[in-house]
């Protein structure tokens, strides 16, 4: 059966419907052309021949076959004046009728071709946050339905296998988590005991808590990127991104103190927009990770809340070293990081900007990273704003933030 559906559509394919246009578009100009020439050639051509007595019986036979010449010349000039009249007149048909031919076959071919180009810029809209959206192009049942159809086909079986991914993602982060919670717990119960615990027995349930620490991070990450891909945002509410930044900047200020470095926070404009408050806490928290991890000692941070046009934007920036634009590019995609000499830490787990993006993408938000010639590193959030909400209804949805 499937391959009896793949077989050509006799009188419906689009092969055969361009051949007959354009056939009829060159019969057109054909008969059009033919027309014009015929025309041209019946056009008399009032030309009078020289007058003259006929020769009489009594002319000489050199006479006569002078006059007979002479007609025969002025007939051949004849000729040649119509045969010059008939190419200039061919000429100037067969441009008029190929203008005309080309503009219709272009009028024709735009119309013949305009189903491809509605496809083409549907399947640049979609991407992996919008892989459920179809073409489900209609119309006679022919190639371009059938190319349709392929791609909505193909867009189907990889919405599953991202889904598939992304479950698989979040189960196995999930059920990890318990033989992690046991390790934990038996090394709590062996550092518990009575007698005393050597030194070396110390060292390593230390490294081991260290280590069971950065795996649960690990996995608390994937569940975070997992539900952000999804882009499932039950508990959507108005959300300051002025409120995130300052708590967040307020809940490291230990870390910023150990590293020295000088924080300027602009959060006059608090940016409201519509969202997650959980994942938009966790991109505004991760910003200010990535900015104090991936930073110099006695370094700076610029971080900014603000509302332009139609967005509410969220930018950190950075200094230090000039950057690869090339591998900053790849950032926000998981496990990527810059050379050990701008991170200055193996702490990170390498999914921070990556859970940022997906968050953003959940949003319907745009996330830029910009290397500044200067050096240094600019991140800007900017996802689709909502006016202030009153009071009232900001005490019940909105999330913290400070005046």
């Amino acid at each position: 059966m499937d391959q009896l559906r793949r077989l050509p559509r006799s009188g419906r394919t689009i092969r055969n419907r361009i051949t007959v246009l354009y056939a009829v578009v060159f019969l057109v100009s054909g008969a059009g052309l033919l027309a014009i020439t015929n025309l041209l050639a019946g056009s008399q051509v009032t030309q009078v021949a020289p007058g003259g007595r006929p020769p009489v019986e009594r002319a000489d036979l050199a006479a006569a076959r002078t006059h007979i010449e002479q007609l025969e010349a002025q007939l051949a000039d004849l000729r040649a004046t119509q045969s010059r009249q008939l190419l200039v007149g061919s000429l100037i048909a067969l441009a008029v009728m190929a203008g005309i031919s080309i503009l219709l076959g272009r009028v024709l071919a735009g119309r013949v071709l305009r189903p491809l180009r509605t496809m083409t810029a549907a399947t640049r809209r979609i991407s992996a946050e919008n892989l459920h959206r179809r073409l489900a192009v209609s119309g006679p049942d022919d190639e371009v339905k059938d190319l349709a159809d392929t791609i909505d086909g193909l867009l189907e079986r990889l919405e599953t296998s991202f889904a598939a991914q992304r479950r698989f993602v979040a189960n196995a982060s999930h059920e990890l988590r318990t033989p992690l919670t046991i390790m934990r717990a038996s090394l709590d119960v062996a550092l518990a005991k009575p007698e005393p615990v050597p030194p070396q027995t110390l060292a390593l349930t230390g490294r081991l808590r260290t280590e069971l620490d950065r795996v649960d991070g690990l996995l608390e990450g994937f569940l975070v990127l997992a539900r952000a891909q999804h882009g499932v945002l039950p508990d959507r509410a108005p959300v300051p991104l002025g409120g995130l930044l300052s708590e967040a900047v307020t809940a490291r200020a230990a870390d910023i103190t150990a590293k020295d470095l000088t924080v300027e926070v602009d959060i006059r404009d608090r940016g409201w927009t519509r969202g997650s408050p959980t994942l938009l806490s966790r991109m505004t928290a991760n910003l200010i990770d990535n900015a104090i991890v991936h930073n110099r000692d006695g370094g700076w941070i610029r971080a900014t809340a603000r509302t332009e046009d139609t967005s509410a934007q969220l930018v950190v920036a950075t200094g230090g070293p000039v950057l690869d634009p090339e591998q900053v590019a790849r950032l926000a995609e998981p496990f990527q990081r810059l050379a050990a000499d701008r991170t200055g830490s193996e702490t990170g787990t390498g999914l921070g900007l990556s859970i940022v993006a997906a968050i953003v993408g959940a949003h319907d938000g745009r996330l830029e990273l910009h290397a500044p010639s200067e050096g240094g590193l600019r991140v800007t959030v900017s996802v689709p704003s909502v006016p202030a909400p009153s009071m009232a209804a900001g005490s019940r949805g909105a999330v913290g933030g400070t005046r």
